[in-house]
């Protein structure tokens, strides 16, 4: 009998080392200006004047409220150790030349996407509402508007990996994938399988995944025998025992570009729990979405970027771009964002659907943890006669951070707003539906993780069949879904209202 291979045996231990010498780092450098301040009265003095600078600096820096106050607390409780976890870790810091790297990216090859002003405008003269949303999320991430492009909706990660098989497949010229999230099992044995026969065949086949999200999934020696098979590899922001203030900062996108004519992006990682082969909370619901025509050429251009962006190599856009046209089909905006840049197309998309809702918004996010400003858009939204309804998980996948979700259930019901719980299992999709006219498939959840420290990337479709398919996928899932009522809800238990109130602390930070 055929002896199963190990995996992950050794990653682990990589894992640990760097968490212990990272803390070592950190204590002795807590300790060591501990020890000054608390033996020179002036260096004391300094400490408590650098830390009223680094507040105020806080205070001035762009960003959320919410989160700002959070690291503003940590400082002043702790005002040493607070302080040098900030420089570290306080979201959206960044040494100028990693800025530096991904501008000069972007700089090559956005270049490339072409604004198609009649595009504008005829969105414009048909829909001038939703047209407000097009601007602002192509003024925000730099990515233009498209038509003449087909989309389907892959309603789980099973019919997902059908489609994605198929079109892998069919590759003539080059196989650009790119994951948070890359295991070895059934799935990513599948995968592998067509990857490493394209290659062999001469197609040019690159990989993206992250350190973070793909530890501990893969055995010792995947990459080495990756690249003995012609398949180029990068790996995004290693895990190391170093400090940097980049670390906190992961590669969330998920984005599949074959032969410049089709691309994928949603929530599904290349991991047998998304095609539930592996059960780890109930039944994952994951969803994603096939794109054809002109709009595949922003998710090439994505890829370039963060390509170029890990390993300073080029990759040729020109020779890269099929630009193949498709019946029409409304309209398609794909589109990034990043801890690199000063703007939020994720969640400020978000908000603009519910800001100019008519009708409905219906989400499906396996996270709810949200700041001021969303929670009044999403309240205000429902005050105003807007159905709103949320789909969040039954089963968590984190139990630190399903409370965190849960603790925004009162406010948000008390405003009218629906909250159902999917409880097969876990529901992983990251969608808004708004009046038969809008949707969004992609990899922003609604937390801070996704908002402030993540990669992430979409597709914004406005009057297209898909999306009514993405409705007809939201109506199955609520059949599926238990409703927490206000009247209910408040009759939780005290153990779980005290859980949830001292996690949401931590919220900034999740």
């Amino acid at each position: 009998m055929k002896k199963k291979k190990k995996r992950g045996l050794r990653i682990p231990m990589r894992i640990f080392t760097s968490a212990v010498l990272l803390l070592i780092q950190i204590a002795f450098l807590f300790l060591a200006v501990y020890d000054v301040t608390q033996k020179s009265a002036m260096a004391y003095v300094l400490s408590m004047i650098v830390g009223v600078f680094v507040v105020i600096a806080i205070i001035n820096r762009r960003g959320n409220p919410d989160h700002k106050m959070a690291w503003i607390i940590f400082i002043l409780i702790f005002p040493i150790f607070g302080i040098t976890v900030y420089l570290l870790w306080g979201g959206g810091l960044q040494i100028p030349h990693i800025r530096k790297k991904m501008h000069n990216a972007e700089a090559r090859y956005l270049p490339a996407l072409n604004t198609d002003s009649f595009v504008r405008d005829r969105l414009k003269y048909y829909d001038l509402i939703h047209s407000r949303q097009a601007d602002f999320l192509m003024g925000e991430s730099g990515y233009p508007l498209y038509d003449h492009t087909f989309t389907k909706f892959y309603p789980s990660g099973e019919e997902f990996l059908a489609g994605l098989l198929e079109e892998l497949n069919s590759a003539q010229k080059y196989i650009y994938l790119e994951f948070f999230i890359l295991a070895e099992g059934v799935m990513w044995d599948k995968i592998h399988d067509i990857l490493k026969a394209k290659a062999a065949s001469g197609v040019e086949v690159k990989v993206i995944f992250d350190d973070f999200g793909s530890i501990n999934r893969q055995h010792k020696g995947f990459l080495t025998k990756l690249r003995s098979e012609g398949i180029e590899v990068s790996v995004f922001n290693p895990i190391n025992p170093i400090m940097n203030i980049f670390m906190n900062n992961r590669n969330h996108r998920k984005i599949v570009v074959i032969d410049g004519e089709t691309a994928f992006t949603g929530g599904v990682n290349i991991g047998d729990e998304y095609i539930n082969v592996k059960k780890r909370f109930g039944h994952w619901l994951d969803s994603a979405i096939l794109i054809k025509g002109k709009a595949v050429t922003s998710f090439l251009v994505m890829f370039c970027c963060m390509w170029e962006f890990i390993n300073g190599k080029q990759i040729d856009l020109n020779s890269h771009i099929a630009d193949k046209s498709f019946e029409n089909d409304g309209f398609v905006i794909p589109y990034c964002d990043g801890p690199l840049n000063y703007k939020n197309p994720a969640e400020g998309i978000y908000m603009q659907i519910l800001n100019t809702a008519q009708q409905y918004v219906y989400i499906t996010t396996p996270y709810l943890i949200i700041d001021n400003n969303m929670k009044t858009a999403l309240c205000m939204a429902a005050k105003s006669g807007i159905d709103v309804r949320i789909i969040t998980p039954h089963i968590p996948d984190k139990w630190y951070v399903h409370p965190v979700t849960q603790y925004n259930y009162q406010e948000l019901l008390e405003a009218g707003i629906k909250i159902y719980e999917y409880t097969p299992g876990f529901i992983h999709s990251k969608i808004f539906l708004s009046d038969d006219k809008i949707a969004t498939v992609g990899s922003v959840n609604m937390d801070y993780r996704s908002f402030v420290f993540h990669f992430e990337c979409g597709a914004w479709m406005c009057d297209n069949h898909t999306v009514f398919t993405v409705k007809e996928f939201f109506d199955d899932v609520l059949k599926k879904s238990e409703e927490i009522t206000l009247k209910d809800w408040k009759k939780r238990r005290l153990i779980d209202r005290i859980k949830q109130s001292v996690l949401h602390v931590f919220a900034p930070f999740m």
